[in-house]
Order: structure tokens, then sequence, then C-alpha cells
């Protein structure tokens, strides 16, 4: 995403600096390029959205904020709107960051820890992650296993965090990995099985 954006601005530049941006009213020409470069992007984020799934029948409390290529995977960033909790999809290709034999799996905490190592991101670390209950979860039109989990975190506005995670193979032979998470305390089930269970598979054209 950051690459596609500075490619766009670079190509305004060169088109600003080839017109003469001083003798034709620059202001006119700088508003026209930022609409483009703001259409350019949302297609863009809209395109990579409606790879990972179709979200038509989301309910109005929740949002989609953002989609990006995060480490070479295609993500979506989810948000219930009045109370914050995010949902996040991964879309890791043929390779599964965890696969549901891993979810079922009593060695899932130490899964967990290095997947999380794996990820770290801009000094965000997870500490003291441990799996607190088990079940089933429907995501896709497809009943998979979750794992809840609590952990603590450093460098977010939250530090306990509480949420599930889970995995499932969608009819592209892709693997998705499911996340929900929120302060600890105000984690809440129902809306992650409200928002999953609304998600279904963008048809193979």
């Amino acid at each position: 995403m950051l690459r596609l954006i500075k490619i766009v601005f670079n190509a305004c530049l060169i088109v600003l600096a080839f017109i003469g941006f001083n003798a034709i009213g620059g202001e006119k020409y700088t508003e026209q390029i930022k609409t483009a470069v703001v259409n350019f992007i949302e297609e863009h984020r809209s395109n990579t959205v409606g790879k990972l799934g179709d979200f038509s029948n989301m309910d109005k409390e929740f949002q989609i904020d953002n989609a990006v290529n995060l480490l070479g995977y295609k993500a979506v960033l989810a948000e219930h709107k009045s109370s914050g909790q995010k949902m996040i999809i991964v879309d890791s290709g043929k390779k599964p960051l965890l696969t549901n034999e891993d979810i079922k799996s009593s060695e899932l905490d130490v899964k967990l820890k290095k997947l999380s190592e794996k990820i770290k991101y801009q000094g965000v670390t997870v500490k003291d992650l441990s799996v607190t209950e088990r079940g089933e979860i429907s995501i896709y039109g497809q009943t998979v296993p979750y794992a809840k989990f609590k952990a603590h975190v450093t460098k977010l506005p939250i530090s306990d965090v509480g949420g599930i995670v889970a995995g499932v193979k969608t009819s592209d032979g892709n693997e998705k990995l499911a996340l929900s998470f929120s302060d600890n305390k105000k984690y809440s089930q129902l809306i992650t099985k409200e928002f999953f269970k609304s998600v279904k598979e963008t048809e193979q054209k």
C-alpha cells in the first residue's frame, strides 16, 4: 500500500513540474490530482476487500476500517463502531499461519507465541499469552474451531487484550486467519459471532 501511494505521488509531482505549476493556477490542478489519488487508493482498497470476502450482509453496527497488504499477506480490518472491538481477516494463501488442526492442538499456546514473534511489528510485542477457552464459530458459511485467548501487549492503546483466533480454508484453496479482540474486560463474543457469520465467500468468476 505505501509503495503504491509513493508511486502515485511521484507521478503527480512529475505532472505538476511538466505543466508548470505556478504558471497555470496550481490550486485547481492540486485539487484534481488529490481527487485522483484518493479515488485510486479507495479503488485499490475496495479490490483488496473484495478478494477477502463478501461483506455486503455486514450489519451497520460494523465498518471496514482498512484493507492492507501486511508482511506479504492481504488483510481486512473491521471495527464494531460502538465498542471499538476489532475483527481481522488475513489471507495467508496456500501457506497457513494457523490451521484448524493448530487451533485444536494442545500446543496452541506455543504456536500462538511463535506466530506473535513472527508478525511483531513496529515494536509491538505480545507477552503472557494464554488460551482460556475453545469452541466453534461460523465463518464463510463454515463451522470452524476457535480458541479464546488473553495476552498483554506493548505500545498499543490497550495493554491487556482478549479475543479469539480461528482458521478457515475457503473454496479457492487459500487459508484465512480470523481474529477478534478488544480490551480484555470489554471483549464480546456476541459481537464476534455477529460479524463473522455475515462474512461470505466472494463468488469466483
